[in-house]
């Protein structure tokens, strides 16, 4: 069954999706670490592959930037494709003074400056949060592989550039550990189609510091958070 944005069938794609924001980064994952990946959508080259990783199965999708962007994909994922899970994988800017460039972030929660939640009419605010248990997992894959990795609430922005430029401290006040722009969209759709949800994000800059990754080795270099990912599957 064909969506507007993806042209592959429902048998197409596994229960467990592997969503980095950067299509290329998919394109990736496929080739480095799937067996027979198999090309199963491009429309708007938002690439997706489907494998096997250790003999189990798992489609690798790019997601866009943005809540809007995987707002869609993972809505159609979830509800058109029979998708039982979505981790996503990405990068993310660091509010916190001991977190480092390539420290992993496993999100327990989202909180955002999106109105993505008012869809829903809920009669106060939506507190978007990542499955227990692929959450539990991350983490103990996390520790298995000794890897640096914080697990806490970030924040999902609607805005990359923004006009006050000291307004991330606020966020720093309150333990928010770091800020990309999609998680609060995915856990609401989990939530609200009833199925799974859990972001796990590299860190490829600070706020505090300046110091940032450059864009080769955010699609290429960005590996210890793949493979804890393909260890959930």
């Amino acid at each position: 069954m064909a969506t507007p944005h993806n042209k592959g069938n429902v048998n197409d794609f596994a229960k467990t999706v592997l969503m980095p924001g950067d299509p290329l980064r998919a394109q990736f994952i496929a080739n480095t670490y799937l067996q027979n990946p198999k090309l199963v959508n491009s429309v708007r080259n938002m690439l997706a592959y489907t494998g096997t990783y250790k003999g189990k199965e798992v489609t690798v999708m790019g997601s866009g930037m943005g809540m809007p962007s995987i707002g869609i994909y993972s809505y159609e994922l979830f509800k058109f494709y029979d998708v039982d899970q979505i981790i996503r994988i990405g990068s993310c800017g660091t509010y916190q003074e001991n977190i480092q460039l390539f420290d992993i972030i496993i999100a327990q929660g989202a909180s955002t400056d999106s109105n993505y939640a008012s869809q829903y009419q809920l009669p106060g605010s939506f507190s978007a949060l990542a499955s227990y248990d692929l959450l539990q997992k991350a983490i103990d894959a996390s520790k298995k592989r000794k890897a640096n990795f914080h697990v806490g609430n970030i924040l999902s922005s609607d805005i990359f550039y923004r006009a006050d430029g000291d307004a991330w401290k606020k966020w720093q006040e309150m333990g928010i550990l770091g800020v990309e722009m999609e998680s609060y969209a995915l856990y609401c759709n989990a939530a609200y189609l009833h199925k799974k949800a859990l972001t796990i994000l590299t860190v490829s800059d600070s706020l505090v510091n300046h110091q940032e990754t450059t864009a080769e080795e955010r699609e290429k270099s960005f590996t210890e958070m793949m493979e804890i990912a393909l260890d959930l599957i």
